[in-house]
């Protein structure tokens, strides 16, 4: 099916660009959700599949509220009102939609599903305002588990895409910056056409402009989403998607190198972290007792360079931006103008 999504010179204007951790925590989840995780995503998927179906998440509301295809609920990516909202502003947002919105939306589900919702959903269907702080307590422990270890990586790749899009805009215009985005994307002088659409996209009655959302996860495919008032939102596949979970290459030459500065020890810990880890892990990875691991990580999440984030009943130490950097400065973003990382985020829900 091909829809086309038309603009005015207002709606051109109007254009603008975010980062919203929820278009990643229902990206991620869809990617998990067919027979065979997309080849990009599976070494991330093998490391968060257990530690979802440890505590249920797989099985529980969100999970069943994300197919692998068909619709989405609107409710779950609400409008960003800025351009890098924070998790806890989207989960905000969810918790104080209107119970007429959230049934809209489970009807469809149940509608493609043989018109019937998953039991799991039918709580949520009765009595949404109950429900609701349920769900988004849900939403907060799947970023937790499956996204707040690896968000500095995530978050890097989707502003270094933002930022290259904008300086295309910028240099060659908007119609080229459009054409770009994705293969079944077209911009024809009036129109935005979109190829290939599970459904029809109109503007109707919704909001001035178009919010372009790039995303590590909807690779292969576009998502959009049209809810007056709102403008029309596009998520896209980010650049350097495919790649985003590949270990670094030249790791172990950088950790060398950072020895001389770090310390031997904490070098290689901070190299092991390519993937997030625990204590123990790091541990039998390492040779290093429990005990100097913890030292060592306390050191380095006291210079900016790891984060913790809680998983289940452990522990996970992830790198931040910063300490990425130290190990790929051309994929940091701190060439960028006027831009730099703040080495005190976390990654968790409450970061940018």
């Amino acid at each position: 099916m091909r829809t086309a999504l038309h603009f005015s010179a207002n709606d051109v204007a109007l254009t603008r660009f975010a980062v919203s951790p929820m278009q990643e925590v229902v990206g991620g989840l869809r990617a998990l959700a067919g027979a065979a995780v997309p080849e990009p995503h599976r070494r991330w998927a093998e490391q968060v599949r257990g530690r979802l179906a440890a505590t249920g998440l797989d099985r529980g509301r969100l999970a069943g509220m994300v197919p692998h295809t068909g619709h989405l609920p609107d409710f779950l990516n609400p409008a960003p009102a800025g351009s890098s909202p924070t998790l806890a502003e989207e989960l905000t947002a969810i918790a104080a939609t209107g119970a007429a919105q959230v049934r809209a939306d489970l009807d469809l589900l149940a509608a493609e599903a043989g018109g019937r919702l998953p039991p799991v959903l039918e709580p949520l269907y009765r009595d949404p305002a109950a429900q609701l702080p349920r769900l988004t307590a849900e939403i907060e422990a799947y970023w937790q588990l499956a996204l707040a270890p690896y968000w500095a990586r995530i978050r890097t790749l989707l502003e270094a895409d933002v930022f290259h899009r904008s300086r295309q805009a910028a240099a060659q215009g908007t119609a080229r910056m459009l054409d770009d985005l994705h293969e079944t994307v077209r911009w024809d002088g009036t129109a935005l056409l979109l190829d290939r659409r599970h459904c029809a996209v109109t503007r109707l009655n919704a909001g001035a402009g178009l919010l372009l959302l790039p995303s590590a996860f909807v690779w292969p495919r576009v998502l959009t989403r049209v809810l007056p008032p709102d403008p029309p939102q596009l998520s896209y596949p980010a650049r350097g998607a495919a790649a985003l979970w590949e270990s670094r290459p030249g790791t172990a030459e950088r950790s060398d190198a950072l020895a001389a500065v770090l310390g031997r020890s904490r070098a290689r810990l901070l190299a092991e972290l390519d993937s997030p880890a625990s204590t123990t892990e790091l541990a039998r990875r390492t040779g290093l007792s429990a005990a100097g691991v913890s030292q060592h990580l306390t050191a380095l999440r006291a210079a900016g360079l790891t984060s913790a984030h809680r998983a289940g009943h452990s522990v996970l130490y992830a790198r931040t931006a910063v300490g990425d950097a130290l190990f790929d400065p051309a994929d940091s973003g701190f060439d960028r103008p006027g831009e730099a990382f703040d080495p005190a985020v976390t990654g968790g829900p409450a970061a940018r």
